[in-house]
């Protein structure tokens, strides 16, 4: 299946340009799934067959044109035009980008070329080489990026905590994380900080991540039943004013954002005590350490925003085998991060108690949301068909990773203060 961008002038408009993703493949007869730009933001996804002889900006233009007119005001033309801004922000604020990584090189000189060719006006790019067994990166940061980009080495496995060092070696009023197996889009990091010049009490921004390639059954799976998009309509949280949408806010984390593109306030950050550095990818808990920080910085009294136009392509696992991982991971991160929490902020546990039976109800209407209804908005696939279907053995996974979640963390905290024993 190919990928690509399709830019039109207006929701009805003419197309402007048709191409292949950032790092993706030329465009071939098949299925194609397209980001639609209007007026070169990010606007919906579109899912067409091209066949041989077809002008593929001409098919999917066509189909763009009837999603927005038809999905209504909160996805289609009406929506782009009641949330696009009448005025941008003044200048963004100094930004540091972190990235940690840990032996893949190659994914990572892809990332760091794009986030070298971003808009942004003054920003500093940091590499966090987490717990490495070559030198293969540090000879690629201080080879090939010598004097654009910060090197830094942290010997303790575990996400969060690569990310904590990352922090600390940055002097940006706002950071900003994203992963080495992805592509920013040129305007990713001026749109994800923006909103921190407009609203002080903004204390994290997160944005859109899409396929960079959709190759293997696996990709298209994952891409099939949501992926890491959360959708094309800009939304503020506020601790202030719960949505009525989220029975379990703030603890919905999920649906705030990904680890693969969000950024932080520094201040706010260190002020919610940062990452947990038991939780991430690379520890006992599997995951959860952005959305322990989703939590903890609007627990903190800070707003959290959601903007499309700050976009990233991730490039998804490839096998089944990395599904199923990624699968009990994920399950394993949800309920390590809420374990965090409450075993850090215990004060937030009447809160989560108190919508816990809302909370249920909620979850199971989702679960059956992701097996019965179809996907429109041109994600590959139909929820619950024969084209896609969720398979039973990764919502085993997923429960069987919950189940484990809360004895990793623990597993984690022991470990951490194992290390900070023989330390001293």
């Amino acid at each position: 299946m190919s990928v690509a961008e399709l830019d039109l002038a207006a929701p009805d408009g003419p197309v402007l340009e048709l191409r292949p993703a950032p790092g993706g493949a030329a465009l071939v007869p098949g299925d194609v799934y397209a980001l639609v730009r209007v007026e070169g933001r990010p606007a919906a996804t579109v899912l067409g067959a091209v066949a041989e002889g077809d002008d593929p900006a001409g098919v999917l233009a066509v189909l763009a044109r009837e999603w927005l007119a038809e999905a209504g005001p909160r996805t289609g033309a009406e929506r782009f035009a009641a949330v696009r801004p009448p005025d941008r922000p003044g200048t963004p604020p100094r930004a540091s980008v972190v990235v940690a990584t840990r032996e893949r090189p190659e994914q990572l000189a892809r990332a760091l070329d794009s986030l070298l060719a971003q808009d942004h006006p003054d920003h500093e790019l940091i590499v966090v080489d987490n717990a490495p067994r070559t030198t293969d990166t540090y000879d690629l940061v201080t080879g090939k990026y010598a004097d654009r980009v910060r090197y830094v080495r942290e010997d303790t496995p575990g996400l969060a905590v690569a990310h904590n060092t990352g922090a600390a070696a940055a002097d940006g009023e706002v950071l900003a994380f994203t992963d080495d197996d992805v592509i920013a889009d040129p305007h990713w990091l001026t749109a994800l900080t923006e909103p921190f010049a407009a609203d002080p009490g903004l204390g994290c921004v997160t944005g859109l991540i899409l396929p960079a390639r959709l190759g293997t059954p696996a990709q298209i799976l994952l891409e099939s039943h949501g992926g890491f998009a959360k959708g094309f309509a800009p939304r503020l949280y506020d601790p202030a004013q719960p949505p009525a949408d989220e029975p379990l806010f703030p603890f919905t984390a999920g649906s705030f954002g990904s680890g693969a593109n969000m950024a932080f306030r520094a201040d706010a950050l260190r002020k919610a005590g940062g990452f947990d550095p038991a939780t991430g990818t690379g520890t006992p808990a599997r995951g959860g350490d952005d959305l322990y920080a989703f939590v903890a910085v609007l627990s903190a009294g800070f707003r959290l925003r959601y903007t499309p136009e700050a976009l990233v392509w991730h490039h998804h696992r490839e096998t089944w085998q990395d599904l199923r991982n990624q699968a009990y991971g994920y399950g394993a991160g949800l309920t390590a991060y809420l374990t965090a929490t409450l075993l850090r902020r215990p004060r937030t546990l009447p809160a989560l108690l108190s919508r816990l039976p809302r909370g249920l109800a909620y979850a199971r209407t989702m679960t059956a949301q992701r097996g019965e209804s179809d996907s429109g908005g041109g994600v590959p696939g139909e929820h619950g068909t024969q084209h896609h279907p969720w398979p039973r053995s990764l919502s085993r996974l997923e429960r069987r990773g919950m189940l484990y979640g809360p004895i990793g963390y623990a597993k984690a905290r022991v470990r951490a203060g194992s290390r900070k024993a023989a330390a001293r």
